[in-house]
């Protein structure tokens, strides 16, 4: 059995190339650097080294081919790029996840970010992945505890399901991510965090996931002063990353905070390559992006494990009809939406329970448990029918008797809704029948 000392150097000189064509920059605008020579060397996505004459390196991808020149794409502002400068083609942007990367808080090019040593697995990977093929994917598997009654009954989470979390900043979108962390099971949970300010990366690995949760969990982060492709690379790592273990038969929790982070910095590159954005602000590629990335994850194919992923989706002012959560919203397994409302009250999670759903429904329950769900919606519903008159004191109790038993079940719902519990899923049903049972919505039997 080889010593990990020596897979790590092996798979660092397969890395190395036997030889190296160097291009020339031509011209820079400040933005994208221009370099000839490495026309027929390199391809899009590729990661070009260009050296300064001070000694240090700037990297960057290759955004456009040409037959004159090569477009490159820094990571940062090409200060003290000079005309002629050497560049280098470090080729595609492979990664080598291995069980070793558990604990562990890692960059969108596989390099650690916590200050330790990392051990490259043994395979390479590109990032760059396709979908199962529909038709050998598995059904969606049985649902999962979620550590809130809510999530438990009304809007179930399943094996291999995709979920998104539409909310605006500030409502508890990140928070309620990190619950989920701590109470769902799986093998492996992958967590993308998509330009985080440093600080709160650091403080939502060690505090809010805390040690237990990270010896499970990979973090693949790219913080908010990142390179765009850097930014968008991330979410696309983490998925790969999720692949390789479900490949290997796991289960795997992907989080993704956040998709529209994803699509800003996709747009900043595509418009940089010369795309129009034309779909209020984004570029006609996006929700193929969007599309591609969502597919790649939930049930594996049969024989191998699957990706049970959380989305979450910055919407401004709470419209749901913005752009990138109308893309996302139609290729998703539900959605759950957080109202600012409902958070300003002190209610978490803040779920605005009448407009989330989740499309496991009604496979994932009974018979029995589906008519509580149904009554229960109804109940919600007529209340907020009403809420204008009741809370104006302009309803009188015995008027109308089903409205009568909304008031009444909303009393017990708004606690049901916030409460968490660490008991089984058949329990959170229990407390959804005391709701019921209390409100005259239901007969004891």
């Amino acid at each position: 059995m080889q010593q990990p000392a020596l897979t790590h150097l092996k798979s660092k000189l397969s890395d190395i190339a036997q030889a190296c064509s160097v291009g020339r920059v031509v011209s820079t605008d400040g933005h994208t650097i221009k370099v000839t020579g490495l026309e027929e060397e390199v391809r899009l996505g590729d990661r070009l080294r260009l050296m300064r004459r001070d000694g240090t390196n700037l990297m960057g991808d290759v955004l456009c081919l040409s037959d004159e020149y090569v477009t490159m794409l820094p990571d940062t502002q090409p200060q003290q790029v000079a005309l002629s400068d050497r560049v280098t083609n470090d080729g595609p942007s492979r990664i080598r996840p291995d069980q070793c990367w558990l604990g562990r808080v890692i960059d969108p090019y596989g390099r650690p970010l916590d200050d330790k040593p990392l051990i490259a697995g043994d395979r390479s990977f590109d990032i760059f992945n396709d979908p199962p093929p529909p038709v050998r994917r598995k059904p969606l598997g049985d649902r999962l505890s979620t550590g809130f009654h809510l999530f438990n009954t009304m809007l179930p989470i399943v094996r291999g399901q995709r979920l998104g979390v539409f909310a605006g900043s500030g409502v508890g979108k990140s928070m309620l991510l990190a619950d989920m962390i701590q109470a769902m099971q799986a093998d492996v949970i992958v967590l993308a965090l998509v330009g985080e300010r440093g600080r709160e990366i650091n403080d939502f690995t060690q505090s809010v996931i805390g040690e237990a949760g990270m010896s499970r969990t990979i973090v693949i982060a790219a913080s908010a002063d990142a390179a765009s492709t850097a930014r968008m690379r991330c979410p696309i790592t983490a998925m790969r990353v999720a692949e390789y273990f479900r490949d290997a038969g796991l289960h795997v929790l992907l989080f993704v905070d956040s998709i529209t982070r994803f699509a800003e910095a996709h747009r900043e590159v595509a418009v940089s390559a010369g795309e129009f954005p034309s779909l209020r602000g984004f570029p006609p590629s996006t929700p193929a992006q969007i599309t591609k990335l969502a597919e790649r994850a939930g049930s594996g194919a049969k024989g191998s494990g699957d990706i049970t992923a959380v989305f979450s989706v910055l919407v401004a002012a709470s419209d749901m009809n913005e752009p990138v959560a109308d893309m996302l919203r139609g290729v998703l397994d539900g959605h759950v939406v957080l109202d600012r409302s409902l958070a300003d009250q002190g209610h978490f999670p803040a779920v605005d329970v009448l407009k989330s759903v989740s499309r496991s429904l009604p496979r994932a329950a009974t018979v029995h448990e589906n008519e509580m769900i149904s009554r229960a919606r109804r109940l919600a519903s007529k209340y907020q029918e009403s809420s204008a008159l009741i809370e104006a004191g302009l309803y009188t109790e015995g008027t109308d008797p089903d409205l009568d038993q909304a008031i009444a079940f909303k009393r017990h719902f708004v606690e049901f809704c916030v409460t968490r519990t660490n008991r089984t899923i058949g329990e959170s049903f229990d407390a959804l029948r005391l709701c019921l049972l209390r409100s005259g919505a239901l007969k004891d039997t």
